[in-house]
């Protein structure tokens, strides 16, 4: 017995040099879902693994709060994306994991049956997502994870030629392997390998595209000849004023409004969209934490707000696109919670606050990240609690709070941004709004993407006419699902040959609008992974690999490209 415990206990402190002393088949940066899928699918095909999460929660957005799951159409996922899909509608049978609520009266959208026996859900708790994925990692794969550790992003790649050999971590840890995949939604790992990339809107002159650049007009013209929503959505109502007393632009613009106007129409700029955080909110008083105001609250930070209230002639009908008064998308998950998203001009999205957050350094990430969780934490106690806040309004969301069994925050608060764009490769295929519409198909699909083209507002300014407005929300409709190209994932010839990018892909702003679903992440990283076993068994690099033999694999696991 004390040998056992003695091999315990050496293995419990020599397992990180273990770690790190072994050359990976595969070496995965990036605990998103799309590098979950891309772990559980590389084990299947008997290759050694190891997954390295920078933070200490697993799956991103899918267990950080985004529950209502954006698709556009479900008969587009495959593989190990509709396998979590339907594990979450198995886990919804099980009675033990309805605690707030009976399982008859959860009026969200239950499941689909979209083919013969096929059951699958598509809403869920970011708790139900985090136990299904560790149950897919751990239990029945038994992968490597490793947590809290980042890239040394000065000179953590360690390259021959164009071949990547190890990557290293601020604490010195060293990952050696023969494929290095980058899921992380900022592009760190391929920025710091020497790969193409780039940021922003491009101008439409540069694909030729209708949707990029700045979209300040109301509607615009894609190229299939489709009406485009722009600035509908999202947008103030009429007339509201931007100066710190108004009437007055002596006195100064209110947080966070731009100086200037917003550009010049289908012009590039550095903008991205913009980020909030995705509340998982409840009404059951067990559960409920109430809002809370945040350290440093700052009321003009929400005068905004106010003034939007204030400038609508009826509070039932203030907007005119979407209906409601509560300026949030409510969407109901189970066990009496919320997956709760931004909604109208003044909303969760912290508009204009992310533009430095890909290329800046951890630490000024980190106080970017903490902006944003004041604004949010700040805008729900306004809701709730704020006498300038219309009764009606102040009634509704005064009865929900975060939930006290769903993330590591004792305040209830997901610990991910919703990052919703930041890098993007640069490669030999650059998806664009071409391929969006089915005007160009690509000859090596990896799989499907549905959901319309579509981004949130970049930036807040004043018009000509001295009030406030918002710009870069863009909606366009797609044909159907169209393929994602093989190409996109992979860096141009010559910088790196053995790195999978199945996140910060290879597309325009336009593109990677309709691209970035968690669904599509996971069928792409899964994807991934596949490219990446094959190379290694026909010991080639993964620009060598025929596109016959890989689709033939993505098939046979799966996935769906057609």
């Amino acid at each position: 017995m004390n040998k056992r415990f003695a091999l315990l206990g050496f293995l419990a402190f020599f397992s990180p040099f273990l770690l790190v002393g072994q050359t990976y088949d595969l070496v995965i940066y990036g605990g998103t879902s799309a590098g979950v899928a891309a772990a559980i699918q590389a084990s299947r095909m008997g290759k050694t693994v190891i997954l390295i999460e920078p933070g200490q929660r697993l799956g991103g957005l899918t267990t950080g709060g985004l529950g209502q799951t954006d698709i556009g159409n479900k008969q587009a996922i495959g593989g190990i994306s509709r396998e979590f899909y339907e594990r979450v509608y198995q886990y919804y049978e099980r009675p033990e994991n309805w605690n707030w609520q009976d399982k008859e009266d959860y009026k969200g959208v239950a499941y689909s049956r979209t083919e013969e026996g096929e059951k699958s859900r598509w809403t869920f708790e970011p708790s139900a997502a985090l136990s299904i994925y560790k149950n897919m990692l751990d239990a029945e794969h038994h992968i490597t994870i490793v947590y809290g550790e980042r890239l040394n992003r000065a000179s953590g790649v360690v390259k021959e030629g164009a071949t990547i050999r190890s990557i290293s971590m601020e604490n010195g840890s060293d990952y050696k392997g023969r494929v290095f995949m980058d899921a992380t939604y900022e592009g760190d790992l391929m920025a710091t390998a020497g790969v193409s990339y780039t940021l922003g809107r491009e101008s439409n002159q540069t694909y030729d595209e209708t949707l990029n650049g700045v979209q300040a007009h109301r509607y615009n013209v894609s190229l299939r000849g489709n009406v485009a929503r722009n600035a509908r959505n999202h947008e103030f109502v009429d007339r509201v004023d931007p100066y710190v007393i108004k009437g007055e632009p002596s006195s100064g613009l209110l947080p966070y409004i731009k100086e200037g106007g917003p550009g010049v129409e289908g012009e590039g700029d550095h903008h991205i969209q913009a980020y909030c955080y995705r509340m998982c909110l409840t009404d059951h008083p067990d559960n409920r934490i109430p809002f809370e105001k945040p350290e440093g609250y700052d009321t003009l930070n929400y005068e905004l707000l106010f003034r939007n209230f204030e400038a609508a002639d009826d509070l039932e009908n203030m907007y005119t696109y979407g209906g409601g008064f509560i300026p949030w998308a409510n969407s109901a998950m189970p066990n009496r919670k919320t997956d709760t998203n931004n909604k109208y001009g003044f909303s969760t999205d912290f508009i204009g606050q992310n533009y430095e957050y890909p290329e800046t350094s951890y630490e000024d990430r980190e106080k970017i990240a903490q902006a944003h969780l004041d604004y949010q934490k700040g805008l729900m106690w306004t809701l709730a609690y704020h006498p300038r806040i219309p009764d009606k309004v102040r009634e509704e969301v005064s009865q929900w709070g975060t939930c006290k069994d769903e993330f590591e925050r004792e305040d209830g608060w997901p610990s991910q941004l919703y990052i919703r764009e930041a890098r993007r490769m640069v490669s030999d295929l650059v998806m664009t709004q071409h391929h969006c519409e089915g005007l160009e198909v690509v000859e090596d699909p990896i799989g499907l993407a549905a959901y319309g083209m579509d981004s949130h507002h970049t930036q807040r300014y004043v018009d000509a006419n001295g009030f406030v407005q918002n710009e870069g929300n863009m909606q366009s409709s797609v044909a159907g699902p169209y393929p994602v190209g093989y190409r996109s994932i992979i860096p141009k010839q010559g910088e790196a040959d053995n790195l999978l990018v199945p996140v910060c892909l290879s597309s325009t702003h336009v593109a990677f609008g309709s691209i970035r679903m968690e669904p599509v992440f996971m069928v792409l990283g899964q994807s991934a992974a596949i490219a990446a076993a094959l190379s290694l068994e026909e010991d080639m690099k993964l620009h060598e690999l025929p596109y016959a033999k890989l689709k033939e694999s993505l098939i046979n696991y799966g996935q769906r490209i057609e």
